[in-house]
């Protein structure tokens, strides 16, 4: 019905009445003085530079014309302790076009000269930098096998590009991704090596859907190349916060949303050189390490190590960056504080008699050094 009214960029005037009674429907509407009408053919129509809706922090989609601007508050946006479910069956941190993307790439990921080589590649820097900060937290090594004992999930795993070399290392990891086909290929690739076939689980599912079952159980949440995907960035967040044990952690490989970010990692990287398949990223959903800490430390992690990445396209190798400006990683950790009960108000009471009692005590003190 919509579409039927547009024409180009002009809009039909039973489309700018459309607009007009949805306007008197959203809350907090402002209406401008009006714009002379001009003729087309036969059909009387109003010129409307509308610019895209655009969804700001206040959870308010706005639209904007030259003749009109009306809002509609979509979504009250609250605080929420972290231990406490922010999510609900209608909610989901996975986007659906993200979902069709990877759908269509499943195939190649598994091909190191391919599509996926700067994934591949990548290992060499992330799995030394999950394996020597999860060191630090062991008191016990297993030569051959330093992550023994340990519990991983690898979330947005993909086709296991990630997880296979944590669970060689020794770990019981379980890799999710809401892409069926990608756990599909993971789980036949896993089977080629009956250690690993002992040591990995595959789930096709997004984070949220297993928090229950999941409760403070892995020692680690790995989250590599994926916040840049999710819809709900902190809500994801309270997730990883959920599923992990107290003072474990949390490991995410991002990209910055800086110009250089962009100018690189999109109009090079994937319009002109191929280096990544097109549409892959969002520059929007790019996010700074400052606003990740910002959702981090707020929802009961704690931030540790943030270092720069750069991948340099001539070699094919991944080297560690003094400059978060392009991709970075982060490793933070869960608080392993507990907490602590409301007291009870027969301890109140308790606990202020015995300020009543110290006061006395002291007063007699007092009066007894002036004598």
């Amino acid at each position: 019905m919509i579409v039927a009214m547009w024409s180009g960029r002009r809009l039909s005037f039973l489309g700018v009445r459309f607009l007009e009674m949805l306007r008197l429907r959203c809350p907090r509407a402002v209406t401008e003085p009006s714009r002379v009408a001009s003729w087309s053919g036969n059909q009387l129509t109003r010129n409307l530079q509308i610019k895209p809706w655009e969804l700001s922090e206040h959870r308010t989609m706005r639209f904007r014309s030259d003749s009109m601007t009306f809002s509609c508050l979509t979504r009250k946006k609250t605080y929420r302790p972290p231990w406490k479910h922010v999510y609900s069956t209608s909610q989901t941190t996975v986007d659906s076009k993200e979902i069709k993307t990877f759908l269509a790439l499943a195939h190649k990921w598994w091909d190191e000269q391919g599509t996926f080589a700067p994934l591949h590649s990548m290992n060499d820097l992330r799995v030394p930098f999950i394996r020597d900060n999860l060191l630090k937290t062991s008191a016990s090594h297993h030569p051959g096998r330093p992550l023994c004992g340990m519990k991983i999930i690898d979330v947005g795993c993909g086709l296991s590009l990630l997880t296979e070399p944590l669970g060689r290392l020794g770990a019981s990891v379980i890799g999710i991704d809401p892409v069926a086909e990608n756990i599909k290929v993971a789980q036949h690739h896993k089977s080629f090596d009956p250690v690993l076939d002992k040591r990995i689980e595959y789930k096709a599912c997004a984070l949220e859907e297993i928090v229950d079952e999941t409760a403070q159980v892995f020692d680690a949440v790995v989250a590599s190349e994926v916040v840049e995907h999710v819809i709900d960035l902190e809500m994801f967040i309270q997730c990883c916060y959920q599923v992990l044990k107290p003072g474990g952690s949390l490991f995410i490989t991002t990209v910055n949303k800086t110009q250089l970010s962009y100018a690189l990692g999109i109009v090079f990287a994937e319009q002109i050189a191929g280096i990544v398949p097109k549409g892959t990223h969002t520059w929007e959903k790019f996010v700074s390490p400052e606003k990740l800490e910002s959702i981090l430390e707020p929802n009961g992690l704690s931030v540790q190590t943030v270092a720069g990445m750069f991948y340099n396209p001539f070699s094919g190798h991944w080297h560690w960056s003094k400059s978060s400006s392009l991709n970075y990683a982060a490793h933070a950790v869960k608080s392993s504080a507990q907490e602590h009960p409301e007291p009870t108000e027969s301890a109140l009471k308790g606990d202020t008699e015995v300020a009543q009692a110290d006061a006395s005590s002291s007063s007699s003190v007092h009066e007894e050094a002036k004598k």
